[in-house]
């Protein structure tokens, strides 16, 4: 039995099927989960399943309390990003904190984002933020917002920016670490920037998510090898 298990929550067919591909030689079994493609294999220290969990704040939840169910130690996501502030297309981020840009409470006297009795600005760990960085180097960190709508206009992607100080936006990342926060289980994401959330975001998204998935997913195994592999998590 290996010492810990790694869950990873992957929205796009077209950012996990390059993963799959890239750990063929760990010989992953594949089944379904909710009609949804999953795979399992041993890395290093680990067990790691990695689940193809749809695009959107549902499926990324769902599938990530699947995986805080069956007991994973840790919970990773990657994926494609818009870029809000300080970054530029084909740059990585680690982002060190997550919230929801679409959940609004305003009306009735809430801030942006905010939950009541609740938790709404998650942490990504510590501890997993230092592995990634030894196994990419330095990279940006910063704020990313998510929520169920691809933002491709100048106006809303100003707005992110200006009221959250957002670094990224994306469609999974907040609702995963929401359920990581409430099962206690650290998180990581690591997401790469494909468009600039303005007017042309939907054509460079594209040319992105056809072109880049597998340099993506290298980029990804490299921090997954780290974690599988580190001894002082």
């Amino acid at each position: 039995m290996k010492d810990f298990k790694i869950g990873i929550v992957v929205a796009d067919c077209d950012e996990y099927a390059p993963f799959v591909e890239a750990v063929d030689g760990f010989a992953p079994q594949r089944y379904e989960y909710f009609s949804r493609n999953a795979i399992s294999f041993d890395m290093g220290n680990a067990t790691v399943i990695c689940i193809n969990c749809g695009i959107g704040k549902v499926n990324a939840a769902t599938a990530a309390t699947r995986l805080a169910d069956i007991g994973c130690t840790y919970i990773l996501n990657y994926g494609l990003s818009g870029g809000i502030s300080r970054v530029k297309r084909g740059e990585v981020v680690l982002p060190d904190k997550f919230l929801e840009h679409d959940f609004d409470l305003t009306g009735i006297g809430y801030k942006p984002c905010e939950k009541p009795s609740q938790k709404y600005i998650y942490d990504a760990d510590k501890k997993l933020l230092a592995a990634a960085q030894k196994a990419i180097g330095e990279c940006t960190h910063g704020t990313a917002v998510c929520g169920d709508r691809f933002i491709c206009n100048a106006s809303d992607r100003d707005f992110l920016r200006d009221t959250f100080d957002a670094t990224t936006c994306d469609m999974e990342t907040a609702a995963i670490a929401s359920v990581c926060d409430m099962a206690g289980i650290p998180y990581l994401s690591l997401r790469r920037v494909s468009d600039d959330a303005g007017d042309d975001a939907y054509v460079t998204y594209n040319d992105m998510n056809t072109l880049e998935g597998q340099t993506l997913s290298k980029i990804f195994i490299k921090v997954l090898d780290v974690l599988c592999n580190e001894v002082d998590l």
